[in-house]
């Protein structure tokens, strides 16, 4: 109860950017003092499980719980966050040059609607300086993702040129890579969503990843992060570009443009969406998803997840892997290991004696 009752308040009464780099700075500063990560892991690190580990895009997830995009933006604080109980996280979103993002401020915390707003904008420090923290690094516990994106001046007929950069950049240090083309928080980002763009964008993607596997001598899987904004008819022809183009899987959803039923004063504020109210619309698009794939598309659900019942749902409805982020922000890093063990009953009430078996079974 340590983060709730003692670190919560006390953040919550700052200004929701800089309490955000408070805890990253410190916890990328904190890991260097000698026993910091025993004790995190200690406090918050789950016990790797047989029947609880996902074999996945040639990877080994030691827990089905991961770390969206957005909290470490530019791999500052890997080592603090990956003892923190997740099975996998994933750093950025990152561009090919340093940007400083939307003017302030930018980021909104909802608390009666357990929600952020968030308009940031990609601030990020550029792909040099996340390979540099990430060659850095001695060790991984845990698979680390890439998100990557465009820089904002870069116009949408050069975007795959801002995507092959960072690839380039970044593809020995990442254990796998997600396209972001769903923020709302960059002018015409979605757009790349739709139609020959999506097409094309995707094809020069895996013509890059292709590239830097001759050369690296490694393959490495793609997952494109995907919006909750869309209509079936979108949706759809989203899913068949990407199953289709070579992409791994998809992470199913970004934030959301919707403020339906909010009731804090701030509902108002410009930005992409996240929490609570996402909930059962992610859900609703992971199994369309699955369902329009027959399940041979991996999905990774992300969106208002707070429970395990939350997460354990996503799984039913075809997630192979789910994503924490704003209730990390809300409940604090004891909520990974709760929700990692709280699944693990569910799928055992369920007669389930390993995830892998959960994944779809509403459809079932």
């Amino acid at each position: 109860m340590l983060y709730r009752n003692i670190f919560k308040p006390v953040l919550f009464r700052m200004d929701p950017e800089k309490a955000h780099h408070l805890v990253i700075g410190g916890l990328g500063a904190g890991v260097r003092i000698p026993g910091t990560l025993a004790a995190m892991n200690s406090m918050y690190g789950i016990t790797s499980t047989p029947d609880m580990t996902t074999e996945l895009f040639g990877i080994t997830f030691p827990g089905p719980v991961g770390l969206a995009a957005g909290l470490d933006k530019n791999a500052q604080a890997v080592p603090g966050l990956s003892a923190s109980g997740f099975g996998f996280m994933e750093v950025g979103t990152v561009t090919p040059r340093p940007q400083p993002g939307n003017e302030q401020p930018r980021l909104f915390r909802l608390p009666s609607d357990q929600a952020l707003v968030n308009r940031m904008g990609f601030n990020n420090e550029g792909a040099d300086a996340m390979a540099k923290r990430l060659q850095e690094l001695n060790a991984r516990s845990i698979p680390i993702a890439v998100n990557i994106g465009k820089n904002k001046t870069t116009p949408n007929e050069q975007a795959a040129d801002d995507y092959e950069s960072c690839i380039r950049t970044l593809y020995p240090y990442a254990d796998f890579f997600v396209v972001n083309i769903s923020s709302p928080n960059t002018p015409d980002l979605r757009n790349l969503q739709h139609g020959n763009e999506l097409k094309e964008l995707l094809a020069a993607v895996m013509a890059e990843m292709k590239r830097q596997e001759q050369q690296h001598g490694s393959a490495k899987s793609v997952l494109v992060k995907i919006a909750p904004d869309v209509s079936e008819a979108e949706l759809e022809y989203m899913v068949d570009t990407i199953q289709s183009s070579g992409a791994a899987g998809l992470i199913a959803t970004n934030t959301t443009l919707s403020r339906e039923g909010l009731t804090h004063p701030d509902a108002g504020q410009a930005g992409g969406l996240s929490g609570r109210p996402l909930t059962r619309r992610s859900t609703e698009i992971i199994s369309s998803v699955y369902r329009q794939t027959g399940g041979r598309l991996p999905i990774i659900g992300c969106g208002g997840i707070f429970s395990s019942q939350d997460a354990y749902d996503k799984i039913r409805a075809g997630s192979s892997l789910v994503e924490i982020y704003t209730s990390f922000i809300y409940e604090g890093p004891q909520v990974t290991r709760e929700l990692h063990n709280g699944i693990r009953e569910l799928m055992k009430r369920d007669g389930f004696t390993h995830i892998s078996e959960a994944v779809g079974a509403d459809h079932r």
